[in-house]
C-alpha cells in the first residue's frame, strides 16, 4: 500500500483539505498506514500533478480542499481490484533481537519482552478508544475502516499474550540455575 493509495482512498469518500486528511490518519488510519504532515502535502501536490487529484476550494491562510478526479477514481479502483498487496512484513525487528536475546542477561531478556507485553497492551488501548470514535461515525469509511481496526486490536493482543508467554518461559528455563548458569540461556546448555 501506498500513502498515494491511502489518499486516493479518503477522497474518494468526500473531498478534504490536507489538514482534515492528516486528522483522518491520525485517529482512524494510523494502525495501518502512518503519515506525517510533510508526507501528506508533499503526496497531495503529486496527485495533483499526476491529475489525479484537484483542488476545489481555497480558504483562508491557503487552506486546500481536494477532491478526487475521474482519473484518481480509476487509479483507486485500479490497485483495489488489479494490484496484489504485499505480504505482510517478512522482516522484525523485534522478533530478530527475541532471536538473540540468548546473549544477554535472563533478566535483561524477560524486560525486554516484558516492555513488548506493554507497549503492546497501550497500543491495544488506543486503538479500542480509535474504535469508539470510528463506529460513531458513517458510511462506507468508518465501516471498512473498523475491519481494519479490528485487524490492529487483535494483532496487538496476540503480541501482548506472546510477549507475556514468552517472558514466562525464560523465567522457567531459568529457575534453579546458579547466577552463573543462568546468565546466558543458551540452546541444549
Amino acid at each position: 500500500m501506498s500513502l498515494r493509495h491511502a489518499l486516493l482512498g479518503l477522497l474518494g469518500e468526500e473531498p478534504a483539505s490536507g489538514y482534515d486528511l492528516l486528522k483522518t490518519f491520525e485517529d482512524s488510519l494510523a494502525n495501518v498506514w502512518p503519515a506525517t504532515q510533510s508526507q501528506v502535502y508533499g503526496e497531495l501536490a503529486r496527485l495533483a500533478e499526476a491529475g489525479l487529484v484537484e483542488v476545489g476550494a481555497e480558504g483562508p491562510r491557503g487552506r486546500k480542499e481536494y477532491s478526487i478526479t475521474p482519473a484518481g477514481r480509476e487509479e483507486m479502483r485500479h490497485w483495489l481490484t488489479r494490484v496484489k498487496p504485499a505480504p505482510l512484513a517478512k522482516r522484525s525487528e523485534i522478533l530478530l533481537r527475541v532471536f538473540f536475546l540468548g546473549q544477554v542477561a535472563p533478566a535483561e531478556a524477560r524486560a525486554y519482552l516484558r516492555g513488548q507485553a506493554e507497549t503492546a497492551e497501550r497500543r491495544t488501548r488506543e486503538l479500542a478508544t480509535m474504535k469508539e470514535s470510528v463506529e460513531r461515525k458513517e458510511g462506507d469509511l468508518p465501516a471498512h475502516g473498523l475491519m481494519a481496526l479490528e485487524w490492529g486490536l487483535r494483532f496487538n493482543a496476540m503480541h501482548a499474550e506472546w510477549a507475556r508467554w514468552a517472558e514466562s518461559r525464560i523465567r522457567e528455563e531459568t529457575r534453579g540455575r546458579p547466577p552463573e548458569a543462568a546468565r546466558r540461556i543458551v540452546p541444549g546448555g
